[in-house]
């Protein structure tokens, strides 16, 4: 089986690459876009010197700052609206992965037409969409450099998983230092769900040898560094590592893909307004556990990229420090049950079942080495409930 890989054309990484998007669209040809981003953002004085500087490089950039963490359709309908009446030619997204996620369906909605729930999993859209330029502020989504978008419909409550080509930016600018403001818990969800990324595009079963690099490299990078971020959120030597960490997970999934962390993940987000991050954390350890025995040799390899295990452990005694190591992670970065966080119990029984649908429902769980019934999805959300 032959592997597609895709990246953005242009990516640039380091300190100050947010300063470089004028040169950036400059050379794509684009000379009218839409800057997309949330309203937090749009009030910081980074965001603010971007726009003087595209303006001073004779670019007339419009704002939308109306998207929202979880993006839904109303958000991406209002984002196409605003794409239209200005007639611009490209986005630019600045934030999380939000911001970009939205950025990358009015992108294809301003191209294709038609509404998000035509294009969600399992169709996939290769054909092109507006370009898009994406500035990261967080170390964690690395949907600046993937070929998917998320999005809530409102009218189901579902978490639409949409890919192809066409939601892959054009280009990204990973500066680190727009990250050295986030809070420690936006830093620790960020950093496990990119750690995710990187684990599930190791253990899909569409890994492939160039995704497998990436991933090794972005594992070994975000375990080694989340800790002492997360400790110091001033670090700027563990935050670039992170941040370049996070990218690597980001290119690895695209390339490979996820599992049924995220599978199960987007119901728990959907229903309780549970962050992306924080539900596939609260997610990771309990899953790992119950993939293991489908994918040992693969698993322990995991624990070995991120040090948990020496060259010459045998794979059980790999994948059990892997276990266990990632539930200490979650402890020491105050991660969470879904109890803990405040969902009740009767409701979460309720809902397990069409959860457990939902997550098969979108393609990803097939993807896992071991391949859950939606019984085994409802007993795996009990287990992780605490």
């Amino acid at each position: 089986m032959t592997a597609t890989i895709a990246l953005p054309h242009v990516i640039r990484v380091g300190a100050g690459a947010s300063a470089e998007l004028a040169g950036t669209l400059d050379s794509l040809g684009l000379s009218r876009p839409l800057v997309v981003t949330d309203p937090f953002i749009a009030g910081q004085p980074f965001f603010q010197e971007l726009l003087t500087r595209l303006e001073k490089a004779g670019f007339s950039p419009g704002v939308f700052a109306e998207t929202v963490p979880d993006p839904t359709t109303t958000v991406v309908e209002a984002g196409l609206r605003a794409l239209r009446e200005g007639g611009f030619d490209s986005l630019v997204a600045v934030g999380g992965g939000s911001p970009i996620d939205t950025a990358k369906a009015v992108a294809l909605l301003g191209a294709h037409g038609g509404r998000m729930r035509d294009y969600k999993a399992p169709v996939v859209t290769d054909s092109p969409a507006l370009p898009v330029v994406a500035v990261p502020t967080t170390a964690g989504s690395g949907s600046e450099c993937t070929r998917y978008s998320i999005i809530t419909d409102v009218e189901t409550g579902e978490k639409m998983l949409c890919a192809g080509l066409a939601l892959l930016p054009r280009a990204a600018l990973v500066d680190f230092e727009l990250t050295l403001g986030m809070p420690r818990r936006l830093t620790a969800d960020t950093g496990l769900d990119a750690l995710t990324h990187a684990v599930e595009a190791y253990v899909s079963t569409k890994a492939n040898p160039v995704a497998d690099g990436l991933a090794r490299e972005a594992m070994r990078t975000i375990f080694t560094h989340l800790r002492a971020v997360y400790a110091d959120p001033g670090d700027r030597a563990a935050r670039e590592a992170l941040m370049v960490g996070a990218t690597q997970a980001g290119m690895a999934f695209s390339n490979s893909s996820v599992a049924l962390v995220h599978g199960m993940s987007r119901p728990v987000g959907a229903h309780f307004k549970v962050a992306h991050g924080l539900s596939n954390a609260m997610l990771l350890p309990t899953v790992t556990e119950f993939s293991v025995p489908s994918a040992p040799e693969r698993y322990a390899e995991c624990a070995r990229a991120m040090g948990l295990a020496a060259s010459g452990s045998t794979d059980g005694e790999a994948t059990g420090a892997l276990v266990w190591e990632l539930r200490l992670l979650n402890q020491e970065l105050e991660v969470p049950t879904p109890r803990e966080y405040g969902i009740g119990a009767e409701r979460w029984w309720e809902l397990a079942p069409l959860m457990a649908e939902q997550a098969l429902a979108s393609g990803s769980p097939a993807n896992n080495p071991r391949v859950p019934t939606a019984e085994e999805i409802v007993e795996l959300y009990h287990a992780v409930f605490g």
